[in-house]
Order: structure tokens, then sequence, then C-alpha cells
């Protein structure tokens, strides 16, 4: 990779997770009128890392708009770090979101992604990647080949967050999800994710086949059902957390994000059901927060911690066989 912009533009310590990926302005409508909120799957998950309290650094693409403008301080306000190299001319990206009356939401969008030439003097604890950066020509290579120089050394999390729009054909698309896995350790996709990648596989097959590409960590969401944690390992099935929807808009990122955080915080040696299901619970606790709200707003350290206390204790289904071995999620 030809030298770009350093990571070292930040000290070491100064950064726990490094997300790539893009940041958008969301133009959200609905009954109630049009909103625009800052978004983009993996400037989401950045901005709640920093609103956990996490050291977070974002290295994306945008314009010098004043959607561009928007961005930066929103992300400034969770204390989210923006690389250098991550911002350009021109206009930023957008995605216009049609709500419907159950809070869902349709996108459309409008968006070119290409991204820096970036050479890693440092890595943090974590990568994390996903969504359109992953997919979308040109950017999507230099992701691939940062993920590639990185994941022996961090933790690499990933999140496809479809978006069958702005993708080629299915076996392209999967092609490039199923090529990007072996260099990851978590995985994390909806269950509109895992079915369109593999439509003839039952749900509960899926995280085999994704660990059997090399992740170590699986997990899948399901809205009102809960989610599944898999390892080769172990399986948890996470009760959902009931909460009144507002709009669905940054949950599934919400859940990356404190899935992330309970990583980096968990104390227990390796991945075992009951640690499973800890990160489960602290993630759905996360999105059922997120929904309570009007567009992407994950929730803090401290409102995360408070609602699991209060939490009714619901315990979750599982089936383990001892002794997962990983590069770094068991260190």
């Amino acid at each position: 990779m030809s030298q770009g912009p350093q990571i070292d533009d930040l000290s070491p310590a100064s950064v726990d997770v490094l997300v790539v990926g893009e940041a958008l302005v969301d133009i959200v409508i609905s009954p109630q009128g049009t909103v625009k909120h800052p978004g983009g799957s993996p400037a989401n998950v950045a901005y709640g890392l920093g609103r956990l309290g996490v050291n977070t650094a974002l290295l994306t693409s945008i314009g010098d708009d004043h959607h561009a403008a928007a961005i930066e301080t929103h992300l400034r306000s969770a204390g989210v770090h923006l690389l250098p190299g991550s911002k350009g001319s021109g206009s930023t990206a957008t995605a216009t979101a049609v709500l419907a009356h159950d809070g869902s939401a349709q996108y459309d969008f409008n968006i070119r992604w290409d991204l820096p030439q970036v050479a890693p003097a440092f890595l943090p604890k974590v990568l994390h990647t996903g969504s359109i950066a992953t997919f979308l020509a040109p950017g999507a290579a230099s992701v691939r080949e940062l993920i590639e120089q990185a994941y022996q050394d961090c933790v690499v999390t990933y999140d496809p967050n479809i978006r069958p729009a702005l993708l080629g054909s299915h076996a392209e698309a999967r092609t490039i999800f199923e090529e990007l896995v072996p260099f990851t350790e978590v995985v994390k996709l909806s269950d509109e994710d895992a079915r369109w990648l593999y439509p003839r596989l039952a749900l509960d097959k899926i995280p085999q086949r994704i660990l059997n590409l090399g992740a170590e960590l699986v997990a899948i969401t399901r809205g009102a059902e809960g989610s599944l944690l898999a390892t080769q390992d172990a399986r948890v099935v996470v009760p959902p957390v009931r909460s009144a929807v507002v709009d669905t808009i940054g949950a599934g990122d919400a859940y990356m994000s404190a899935l992330i955080y309970g990583l980096l915080r968990r104390t227990t040696h390796g991945l075992v059901p009951s640690a499973l299901e800890s990160l489960g619970r602290l993630a759905s606790t996360a999105a059922a927060i997120t929904v309570r709200c009007a567009g992407a707003h994950p929730p803090t350290a401290e409102e995360l911690d408070k609602e699991i206390r209060e939490e009714p204790s619901n315990q979750p289904h599982h089936h383990v066989a001892p002794g997962l071995t990983s590069r770094t999620l068991n260190a």
C-alpha cells in the first residue's frame, strides 16, 4: 500500500477502536415531515462507541459542504477523532430513508465511496468496518487492504449491513463478504442480511457457515426475537429487550458499538456461554434504548449500565462444547 495519511497522527494510547467506513447524512421522510441526521453505519458505530466512552477514531470520506460540517460536529460531540485524509472536496453522501408506520426504514442512497491510502504506523485494540465501505469500488479495495494488514495484530470486527440497491450481483456481493470474513474475528449481521446472503440456508445454519470461513464469533440480530451469538464451541440465544419504537435507524449500529464495548471491557477468559450472554444482553439493550429516539441516538455508558441493572433477568438458551481458542479474543 502506498504511503498516505498516517494513523499515528494520533498517539497509539489515544485510540482503542479505529472505525473505517462511510459517513453520510440520513434524510428521513415520515408522515410527520422530513428531518436530517448524520449517519452511515460505520460512522454510527464510531459515534456509539464515543458515547460509551471508548477512545475512537474514524477514517472516512466526506466533502466540504454543510453536510460534512454537520457530520464533524456530530462526531466531535461524542469525542470521536476524524482521521486526516477523511475530508475532501465536493458533496457529502446522503441516504434518504422513508419510514413505515412501524418505524422501519427503506433507503435510497446518493454516494460515491473512495478512501485515502493509509499506512497504519500502529494499530488499535479493535478495527471495525462494514456496510457500503466494504462493497463499493473504489474504496472497498483500500478497506480490504487495510484489514489484511491489521488482522493478525488486532481484533477486526465486521458488519456487512447489506444494502442491495448499491451492490452488484448477489454472487459478487457474497464473494466479497466471504473473502473478507477470514480476516475478521467478529461478524455481526441482521437476520435480513443473513437471509439475503444465504437464501437457501435456514437462519440457524448460517452462523456455522460464517464460522467455517474463519470468524471466531458470529452475532445475528433478529429484531423482536432477540439475537443469536455463536462460536465454534457455543451458541447462545439472547431474549429481546422490549422497547417502544420511534424508528429503527441506527439500532443495528448501536448493537455493534455495544458489542465492541463489551469485548473491550470483559473480564472473563474466552467466549464461554456466560460471556456470550453478557455481550448479547449488553448489545441488545443498547439497540433497545436507541429505537426509543428518532435517528441514530445510542446510549451513554451510564444510560446503558443503568438499563442493564433495571432489566428483568431472562435466562438465555445455549449449548456448549468448551475450549474455544482464538488469536486475540481469548487474550
